[in-house]
């Protein structure tokens, strides 16, 4: 059978042993999680009503999430919620890996694959023969610990094949890439769509229920090559894209034809 965590505050258990502090920080962050606070946090006074315990309880459980940087607080103002989704401009360069660490997070992956194959169909994107070989690298990516993207990406072999050795832990591909290929990519495409995860994917990256991810595919050129096939599910809760616009140059924003059909500057997540 299955559970559901209730929204609302789940009473404290003062038999329990448990102090009641830790209990309210467990609960906080549950409801944290199940984004129930999503247009406002609670004050002291108010959390205090609804869980029935002191606002010293309250403070103690507040500054140990403060430390977590979960909230926030400033001096004369309630706590709230501290912002570290990551926005990302269209038609400008930018970089998961250091977008992660501007906000204050630590950034680190979890490598899943990192292999020599074939692929026919990633091949072909990349304008080879099917048979040829690729290297393949496929990571979870981790804000403070937390999933936030899983990424996979295909390179030809015979100008990647050095990166089957490079610690993929903590650092960005792009720059591994340049370091050791003498490979630097220069522009592509990239589309972005909305999606609903599956089972396995909301569970790899713990996506709260009812939220959407967002299918990130990308193919990247150097010195006209193609050379990079690119296939990103990031958390829309946590991931923000926006376009900027003026009178002369309108959005830079297309359909997924238009946008296959032409090269345009890169937008690495490496």
């Amino acid at each position: 059978m299955t559970s559901t965590q209730p929204a609302g505050a789940n009473p404290v258990d003062r038999a329990s042993g448990v102090p009641l502090w830790v209990q309210l920080r467990a609960d906080l962050r549950r409801r944290l999680e199940a984004d129930q606070f999503r247009d406002h946090f609670p004050g002291e006074h108010a959390l205090a009503t609804e869980y029935g315990v002191s606002r010293h309880t309250v403070r103690e459980a507040l500054r140990q999430l403060r430390g977590e940087g979960v909230v926030t607080a400033h001096r004369g103002r309630v706590s709230a919620l501290a912002d570290t989704s990551m926005e990302q401009q269209v038609g400008t360069p930018y970089s998961l890996f250091a977008s992660v660490e501007e906000i204050g997070a630590v950034q680190r992956s979890v490598v899943r694959v990192l292999d020599r194959r074939a692929d026919g169909v990633v091949a072909a994107r990349l304008g080879l023969e099917e048979s040829t070989p690729l290297v393949h690298l496929e990571r979870l990516r981790l804000a403070d610990e937390r999933p936030l993207a899983v990424d996979r990406v295909w390179l030809p072999a015979d100008i990647s094949a050095p990166l089957l050795g490079v610690d993929f832990t903590h650092t960005a591909l792009y720059a591994e890439l340049e370091r050791h290929c003498r490979i630097r990519i220069t522009g592509g495409w990239e589309r972005i769509r909305a999606v609903v995860p599956n089972r396995a994917e909301r569970t790899m990256l713990e996506s709260p229920p009812n939220t959407a991810l967002y299918a990130i595919d990308r193919l990247g050129v150097a010195a006209s090559r193609p050379v990079e096939w690119r296939q990103t599910l990031v958390r829309a809760d946590r991931f923000t894209v926006t376009a900027a616009f003026s009178a002369e140059d309108g959005y830079r924003l297309g359909t997924a034809e238009q946008t296959e059909g032409r090269m345009s500057p890169a937008l690495p997540t490496a």
